[in-house]
C-alpha cells in the first residue's frame, strides 16, 4: 500500500531493499522471475488443483504420472535462469558480434524494405504470430485472406492457375516439384535435369531428395545438352544463378515431346518484368518471395511459393486456401484438399510438408497490397536500370559482363580479384566471389551512391555515371512482359497507410488468436510466447545478415547456434544438434536420413523397412516414404500403448531389413508408455534404430531424455515446446538430436567460401547433406528459444513442465464427470494432454465431434485437435501458461455445452435445429429478422457469463467444405463468378 505520509521522504537504500521482507527476497527470486511470468499457474492454485486429484504435491503427482525408470535423477546441467533485462543484454551483446555487412551476393537472397506498418502490425503484433493454423476456419478468416492474397500474387506473377499458401524455402520447393513430376509422369524414367546455373543451395538439397528415391540427376547446361534423352522433368533457374536472362521456351517444348514436367525456380520480382513461367510454357514455378518486405534473417524463415497448372492440383504439396460458403450461403474461405493430407494418406501422400510460412507469406502478400501493381513494377525497374548503370560503369572500366542480359545481377568475369576482395572487405561490402568471376546482386535497398561506391571498389576512381544511357531494358524484347498482375481490387485500394492500417485490423479481428483465448490444441501446444523472446527478431544483427556471408562476419550467430545446440543436447541426452531442419516434417525427414546413412555406411544397404504405430502423426509415414523406406504398420493395445507382441513379432520377422522404429512420446495417446524402455531394446536387438518423434517433449523436459532411455533420433518442435509462435500456421523449426554413433551423418551445418560462393565446401563426407536452402534454417528466429531457455534455467523448465501433467490432469478430472476420457496410464493420470471420447454422442444425440467444436467458438474458444488420433474424438492440451481461471473457463464451457447436449438427448431441445448443429454463430444471424430457432439469441450468442463482457464474433457461420472441394477456386474472385462454376 502506498505510504501517502511518507511520500515525499528519502527513498530506501539498495541494502534495506534486498533486507526488506516486503521486497520478494530480491536477489533469491529475482533470477526466476520469468518463471512466474511463463506458468500461469501460481503456489496457492497448485495446491487447490492437486487436492482435487487427491494428491498433496506436486512431485507426488508427477510420480505417478511418469515411470519411474526413465526420470532423471539429476537436475538438467544449463546456466543459472537469468532475468528478461539480464537475457536480453546478454544475447545483445552475443549479436553485436556478427557484423552487418551490405550484401550483393544474391542467390535468392535479397535485401529488401519491410514497410514500418507491416512490421508494427503483423511481423510484430501478437494477434498475427499467436494464432494457430486456420483448421477451425470460421475463427481464421483473416489470415485466410491474407493467404488468399498470397496464392492471387503467386497466380498473378507466374502465369499459372493454381498456387499454395507457401512452403519452407526455394530449395525444397524444388525438390518438392522434382517428386511431384515424379509421381505425375508415373516413373516414365528415373532421371531428373538440373541446371547447373541453379543456385548452388537448391542443387545440394536436391542431391539429398533423390538419394533414397532413386532418382537419377543430371547437372549440365541446358544451352548444350541434348534433351532427346529420357528425362522425367527439369529444373532451371530464371533468371539463372549467375544473372543471365535465357528463353526457355524451345527447351521446354522438347521436354513437353517426350512428356516431362518443367520446373523454373523463379525470382518473384523479376517477374514483373520478364514474362511469366506460364507464358513460357512451364508446369511448375517455385521460388522465395523473401525479397517482398520479409528481412534476411540470416537465411529464414522465409515464404518459398509453388505454382503449377490445375491439372496437377491434387498433387500440389503444402496447404491450399479455398473460397467456399457458409451455411448463410456467404463466401467463406478454409483449407482445401490437402489439409492435413498427411493424416489421411498416410504413407500414399504426396509430401510430408504438413504446414505452410503463413507469417511470411502474409507479410509477402501484404507488401504485395500495399504496393499495387504500379508500386512492384516502379520497384524492379529501378533495380533493374540501377543494375543496368552498374554493368554500363564496369565496362567502361574496363570489365567484361558475361551476359547482356540480366535482372538485377551481373557476373564480371576476372581473373584475379584479390584486390576487389580487400577494398570491399574494408568498405563492409559483401560480393559473390567463384573462381574466376564475381557476381553482384542489387536489390530494392540499392542507391545511386551504393552504385557509385561499388563501381570506386572496381576502378578505384571515381567513375562519373550520370550521363550513363539506360534508355532500354537489359532483357530480350522478346521476354519483356506484356501481360498485366495484381489487378484484383485487393491490390488496388489499400495504398496509403491509412488504408492498410485499417484493412490488417480488419483481417486480425477476424481471427481467434492467444491474445483472446487459450488454444487448447492437443500435440501442438499453443502456450506463451513472451515479448522479451520475441523482440530480437527484428535486431538488425540478427535480421539484416546474407545467410551465405562469411563466417567471420557472423560469429554472434555461430555463438548463439553452439549455446542453444549445447543447451537441447543436455535437455534431451543426446550428443549431437543439428538445427538445420526448418519444421517439424523436415526434421522427421533428416533423422530418417541420418539412420539410413548410418546403416548404409556398416553395407546394411537393405534395411528399408520402418515400423510405425497406428497411431502415429500423419507425417511419420510419409516422411518415411520421402525416404525410400516401407512402412510396417505397429498394432496398439485397447490402452493405446503399442503393442509389444506385434512389436517383437515384425522386428523379428523384418529383421534382416529393419531399419527403423518411429515412435512418439508420450504416446499419441498422450500418455507415458511403462515399456518404452523395452521398445527402444526390441528395435536394437534386431539391428533397428529408435527415430522418437519429438512432439510431445514438453512433457518431458527435466523429468526424462529421450537420450536416455533409447532413442537414437528425435526432432524438436521449437514452435511446440520452446515457445517459437506458430505464426497462424508457421514458421516452425525442427532440429534433430542424435547419439554419439550418428553425429558423422547430422545435416550438413555448410559454409559457402568468401572465395568461392559457386561452390558447396562439403566439410564432412559423411553427412546426408542438406536438407534445408540455408546453412542453419531459420536462424533468425532461433533467438526466441535461446531467450525462453536463458530465462527458464533448469528448475523453471522443469517446473513448466510439471504444471503442464498437472493442468492436464486437472482438466481430464473435471470434464471426467461429463466425457469418458479414453487413454490413462497405470495411475489412471495422463501425460500433458488428454483425449475426450465424444462418439456414443452420435448414438445418444446425433452430435457429431464438429458440432462441439463450432459450439465451443460460441463460448469464445479455439476447439482441440479433432479426431486425431482416433475419430470423433477431441484432444485437449493446456499447456503450462494458462491460468487456473482459464482452465476452469474452458472446462465450464464444455461442461455447459454438454448439458446443452443433454437437452438433446432428454427430447427438450430439437435433434436437427439447436445451438450446436447450428454453431457458430455470428452477430448478423443473431440481428436477423427471420428468427425461427427454438431457442433464445442469448442462447446462441452470449452462452455464459464471459461472453456478455467479452464476446468474440466469428464473421462467417459453418463453412460447407464438400462444396468448396467440388468448386475449387484458390484466388481473390468476385462469388458472383464463383457461384457460376457450382457442379
Amino acid at each position: 500500500m502506498l505510504d501517502l505520509d511518507n511520500i515525499n521522504s528519502s527513498p530506501p537504500s539498495e541494502d534495506s531493499l534486498i533486507a526488506s521482507p516486503t521486497s520478494h527476497n530480491a536477489l533469491s527470486k529475482d533470477k526466476d522471475i520469468f518463471k512466474h511470468r511463463h506458468i500461469g499457474i501460481g503456489e496457492k492454485e497448485q495446491l487447490l488443483m492437486l487436492k482435487k486429484l487427491g494428491y498433496g504435491d506436486l512431485d507426488t503427482l508427477i510420480d505417478s504420472a511418469v515411470p519411474q525408470a526413465i526420470r532423471l535423477r539429476n537436475p538438467l546441467q544449463l546456466p543459472s535462469p537469468q532475468t528478461e533485462i539480464e537475457a536480453l543484454a546478454t544475447l545483445k551483446s552475443i549479436a553485436q558480434e556478427n557484423k552487418v555487412y551490405r550484401s550483393y551476393i544474391g542467390m535468392g537472397y535479397y535485401n529488401c524494405i519491410t514497410p514500418a506498418v507491416i512490421q508494427r502490425n503483423i511481423l510484430e503484433n501478437p494477434n498475427w504470430y499467436t494464432a494457430y493454423t486456420p483448421y477451425q476456419p470460421e475463427i481464421a478468416q483473416g489470415r485466410l485472406e491474407a493467404l488468399l492474397n498470397f496464392q492471387t500474387m503467386i497466380i498473378d506473377f507466374t502465369g499459372l492457375e493454381i498456387a499454395n499458401a507457401s512452403l519452407l524455402d526455394e530449395a525444397t520447393a524444388a525438390a518438392e516439384a522434382m517428386t511431384m513430376s515424379y509421381a505425375v509422369t508415373k516413373h516414365k524414367s528415373n532421371t531428373f535435369f538440373v541446371d547447373r546455373n541453379c543456385h548452388p543451395q537448391t542443387i545440394e538439397v536436391i542431391k539429398t531428395r533423390a538419394k533414397y528415391l532413386e532418382i537419377e540427376l543430371i547437372i549440365d547446361n541446358p544451352q548444350t545438352f541434348d534433351f532427346e534423352t529420357s528425362i522425367f522433368g527439369a529444373l532451371f533457374q530464371y533468371p539463372a544463378s549467375d544473372g543471365t536472362i535465357y528463353d526457355y521456351t524451345n527447351v521446354i517444348e522438347q521436354i513437353h515431346q517426350q512428356k516431362g514436367l518443367v520446373t523454373l525456380a523463379a525470382d518473384l520480382l523479376s517477374l514483373a518484368l520478364l514474362k511469366s513461367p506460364g507464358e513460357l510454357n512451364a508446369d511448375i514455378a517455385v521460388g522465395n518471395t523473401q525479397r517482398f518486405g520479409v528481412p534476411l534473417g540470416y537465411g529464414g524463415p522465409h515464404a518459398a511459393y509453388f505454382a503449377t497448372k490445375d491439372e496437377y492440383k491434387r498433387q500440389v504439396p503444402g496447404r491450399i486456401v479455398g473460397v467456399s460458403k457458409d451455411v448463410h450461403g456467404q463466401p467463406a474461405l478454409r483449407l482445401a484438399l490437402q489439409t492435413r493430407e498427411q493424416h489421411i494418406r498416410r504413407d500414399k501422400a504426396t509430401s510430408n510438408i504438413c504446414t505452410a510460412q503463413v507469417l511470411l507469406a502474409v507479410i509477402a502478400s501484404t507488401y504485395a497490397v500495399y504496393h499495387g501493381e504500379e508500386g512492384i513494377k516502379n520497384i524492379a525497374l529501378r533495380v533493374h536500370k540501377l543494375t543496368k548503370i552498374l554493368a554500363k560503369g564496369l565496362e567502361k572500366l574496363g570489365y567484361q559482363i558475361k551476359s547482356p542480359y540480366f535482372f538485377d545481377t551481373i557476373t564480371i568475369e576476372i581473373e584475379d580479384y584479390d584486390s576487389v576482395l580487400s577494398l570491399a572487405e574494408s568498405n563492409l561490402i559483401n560480393f559473390r566471389y567463384d573462381k574466376n568471376s564475381i557476381g553482384i546482386s542489387l536489390d530494392e535497398t540499392t542507391t545511386l551512391k551504393d552504385v557509385k561506391q561499388i563501381l570506386a571498389i572496381f576502378g578505384q576512381n571515381e567513375l562519373s555515371i550520370e550521363h550513363l544511357a539506360i534508355d532500354n531494358l537489359g532483357i530480350p524484347s522478346d521476354m519483356q512482359r506484356q501481360s498485366r498482375y495484381l489487378t484484383e481490387t485487393v491490390f488496388n485500394q489499400y495504398h496509403s497507410e491509412t488504408e492498410l492500417l485499417r484493412y490488417l485490423h480488419r483481417l486480425e479481428s477476424k481471427d481467434l488468436s492467444l491474445t483472446t483465448s487459450m488454444i487448447a490444441l492437443g500435440s501442438c501446444t499453443m502456450k506463451l510466447n513472451a515479448t522479451a523472446e520475441m523482440l530480437p527478431v527484428t535486431w538488425a544483427e540478427f535480421n539484416s545478415i546474407h545467410p551465405f556471408a562469411p563466417l567471420s562476419q557472423t560469429q554472434g550467430y555461430q555463438t548463439l547456434f553452439s549455446q542453444l545446440e549445447a543447451w537441447l543436447a543436455e535437455i534431451t541426452g543426446f550428443a549431437g544438434i543439428s538445427l538445420q531442419p526448418n519444421a517439424g516434417s523436415q526434421g522427421e525427414y533428416a533423422g530418417l536420413q541420418v539412420i539410413r546413412k548410418y546403416h548404409d555406411s556398416r553395407g546394411d544397404f537393405a534395411r528399408s523397412i520402418c515400423l510405425i504405430p497406428e497411431s502415429a502423426h500423419g507425417t511419420n509415414p510419409a516422411s518415411a516414404v520421402m525416404c525410400g523406406l516401407k512402412v510396417i504398420p505397429v498394432k496398439c493395445d485397447t490402452e493405446g500403448d503399442i503393442n509389444i507382441e506385434d512389436l517383437k513379432a515384425k522386428a523379428e520377422k523384418y529383421k534382416d531389413k529393419l531399419a527403423a522404429l518411429m515412435i512418439t512420446y508420450p504416446s499419441t495417446h498422450g500418455v507415458f508408455e511403462e515399456g518404452i524402455k523395452n521398445i527402444c531394446g526390441i528395435i536394437h536387438a534386431f539391428g533397428g534404430q529408435v527415430y522418437l518423434d519429438g512432439a510431445n517433449m514438453n512433457a518431458q523436459v527435466g523429468l526424462c531424455r529421450p537420450g536416455d532411455f533409447g532413442a537414437d533420433v528425435c526432432h524438436l518442435n521449437l514452435h511446440k515446446t520452446f515457445c517459437i509462435p506458430h505464426g497462424g500456421g508457421g514458421p516452425g523449426v525442427g532440429p534433430i538430436g542424435v547419439m554419439p554413433h550418428l553425429v558423422p551423418f547430422l545435416p550438413l551445418s555448410y559454409q559457402l567460401s568468401a572465395i568461392s560462393y559457386q561452390s558447396l565446401e562439403i566439410s564432412n563426407s559423411d553427412s546426408i547433406g542438406m536438407v534445408s536452402a540455408a546453412p542453419w534454417g531459420s536462424a533468425s528466429i532461433l533467438p526466441i528459444s535461446w531467450m525462453y531457455i536463458a530465462m527458464m534455467g533448469s528448475q523453471g523448465l522443469t517446473d513448466a513442465t510439471k504444471i503442464a501433467i498437472l493442468n492436464a490432469n486437472y482438466i481430464a478430472h473435471r470434464l471426467a464427470p461429463h466425457y469418458p476420457i479414453l487413454f490413462t496410464g497405470k495411475s489412471g493420470l495422463v501425460a500433458h494432454e488428454c483425449i475426450i471420447d465424444l462418439r456414443p454422442l452420435r448414438k445418444t444425440a446425433q452430435i457429431e465431434v464438429e458440432d462441439v467444436a463450432k459450439r465451443l467458438i460460441d463460448y469464445g474458444f479455439h476447439a482441440p485437435t479433432m479426431s486425431w488420433p482416433v475419430a470423433g474424438t477431441m484432444m485437449i492440451e493446456p499447456t503450462e501458461s494458462e491460468s487456473l481461471a482459464e482452465l476452469d473457463r474452458f472446462c465450464d464451457a464444455m461442461i455447459s455445452i454438454r448439458q446443452e447436449i443433454s437437452s438433446i438427448e432428454m427430447g427438450t431441445m430439437d435433434h436437427e435445429d439447436n445451438v450446436l448443429k447450428n454453431a457458430p454463430h455470428t452477430a448478423i444471424s443473431l440481428i436477423s429478422e427471420d428468427w425461427s430457432h427454438p431457442y433464445s439469441r442469448e442462447d446462441a450468442g452470449y452462452p455464459d457469463i464471459f461472453t456478455k463482457q467479452h464476446k468474440f464474433w466469428p464473421v462467417v457461420g459453418r463453412i460447407d467444405n464438400a462444396y468448396g472441394d467440388r468448386n475449387l477456386v484458390c484466388s481473390c474472385i468476385g462469388m458472383d463468378q464463383y457461384n457460376t462454376k457450382e457442379t
